[in-house]
């Protein structure tokens, strides 16, 4: 059973803030660390810089079964780090002859750095996948629902009308310009390796063309130079994730909104904790229950989606704040990027899973969409009026008329139209301009104030497919 599917497999808190494939705990760090330490064993061998086999016997004995990560973390509190002692661990567990091999010429951020790199580059890999998922969602919601007309919203305030295509479209787009940038982030997860202080003095010529081979190795990029205190792709790093968190935050947060009691608008389907459709056992909490009120059906995803995105900007901050770093090597701050980018790629992958699992399952009520705009009797085709008004009465006389009619409606809770057509002071100067009521009942039809919604779908789906063939 995948560990999404189990509720504690991550701790009390997992099944929120670690759902999904992303890997970023202890295991993870402790395994990147050792193919960072197998990856240049293999390039030494390749080098000429080790025997023959070492590469093969290094890699063999670097699986995080077979070393203590508690044991790893207390000798970690006499260096700063758990290089050291892994490195000797590690060297322990490897033929004399492949000794020479482990950890040569790399300092211990080398190691750290690459490892976090790597991370990074397995992370993406399973968030790209999940934001595709969610955004081919989104595409089928923006298509199905192209012409489906609801309010749109201005400062929580009913605005003009809108089509919820559009909205979806809105929430393609942005999961698209997200993946995108995850992307463009990819060749800069570069190989860390530059030895004491950026020179791999230790092996002299032979430096940068292992350094080459390392990346190969691992599948990294290679820098121009060590990178240890220039900590530019550690924020580029955080930015895209931080992207991946706006993105998603944006639609949990529309979703939680539209799904209120009073808009009804749309509504979580999805599944249960356990990844099936299925009714859960009577004993068991159901998908969106309260402890409290058996009523109700939370919007679990998007919460969850919100307390995870919730915490990113602080992380980033954090990264961004370490990024100031002495010389050839920080005193804190490179110590500083570890934690906050673990819980980075965690979070962001955990809001990715929550919304591959929000978006397919997402549940729209048009006839309550087309409920809620009849409710306003019309007033927010107010601007519409004003507009075919304008040309015989003037913008300002046009937006004066309406404004006093949009009053009128609204103290006596009655339709625009009536107020516009039945009051005698409206309708006279209405009549007088020679606006008709079959006029004033054309502005009044939400379908005809849609503008480019139905364009920018189309450009919306179209920027979608063009991602698509580019990912293959």
């Amino acid at each position: 059973m995948p560990d999404h599917e189990k509720p504690n497999a991550r701790g009390l808190f997992g099944g929120v803030f670690a759902r999904g494939g992303v890997e970023a705990g202890d295991a993870a760090w402790l395994q990147a660390m050792l193919d960072a330490e197998a990856g240049l064993a293999r390039a030494l061998e390749r080098a000429g810089l080790a025997p023959a086999g070492a590469g093969e016997a290094v890699t063999a004995a670097a699986r995080a079964g077979n070393f203590n990560p508690n044991e790893l973390g207390g000798l970690a509190a006499l260096t700063g780090n758990p290089v050291p002692g892994l490195a000797r661990s590690l060297a322990r567990q490897v033929p004399q002859t492949a000794v020479s091999a482990v950890h040569r010429g790399a300092t211990s951020q080398d190691i750290v750095d690459t490892a976090a790199m790597l991370l990074a580059k397995r992370a993406i890999g399973v968030i790209q996948a999940d934001l595709a998922r969610a955004a081919d969602a989104a595409a089928g919601l923006a298509a199905a629902h192209r012409d489906s007309i609801m309010i749109g919203r201005t400062l929580l305030q009913q605005a003009v009308p809108v089509t919820f295509g559009l909205v979806a479209a809105g929430w393609l787009t942005s999961l698209d310009e997200a993946r995108a940038g995850l992307d463009a982030v990819g060749p800069r997860l570069a190989v860390q390796f530059g030895g004491a202080a950026g020179t791999l003095a230790s092996l002299g010529e032979a430096g940068q063309r292992v350094t080459a081979l390392l990346a190969t190795e691992l599948g990294l990029a290679v820098p121009v130079l060590p990178w240890h205190t220039d900590r530019l792709r550690i924020i580029d790093l955080g930015a895209a994730l931080a992207r991946v968190a706006a993105a998603l935050g944006k639609i949990a947060r529309d979703v939680t909104l539209l799904a209120q009691s009073e808009v009804g608008e749309v509504s979580e389907g999805g599944t249960d904790q356990r990844g099936t459709d299925q009714q859960a056992p009577a004993a068991s909490p159901r998908r969106g229950g309260s402890s409290a009120m058996p009523h109700k059906h939370n919007p679990v995803a998007s919460i969850a989606i919100l307390g995870c995105t919730r915490q990113v900007p602080g992380l980033l901050a954090t990264l961004v704040a370490a990024s100031e770093q002495e010389l050839q090597r920080a005193a804190g701050a490179w110590h500083a990027e570890w934690e906050p980018l673990t819980t980075l790629l965690r979070l962001t992958g955990s809001a990715s899973s929550w919304a591959a699992d929000l978006l397919p399952g997402l549940v729209v009520d048009t006839s309550r969409m087309a409920a809620n705009l009849a409710a306003t009797k019309g007033l927010p085709l107010a601007e519409h009026v004003s507009s075919l008004l304008a040309g015989v009465l003037g913008g300002a006389q046009a937006h004066d008329l309406v404004a006093e009619a949009g009053a009128r409606a609204t103290s006596a809770g009655l339709p625009l139209r009536d107020v516009l057509l039945a009051v005698p002071k409206l309708e006279q100067r209405l009549s007088s301009a020679g606006i008709t009521a079959e006029q004033i009942d054309s502005a009044l039809e939400p379908s005809g104030y849609l503008g480019a919604a139905g364009a920018f779908v189309t450009a919306a789906l179209d920027a979608h497919e063009q991602l698509g063939n580019l990912h293959g």
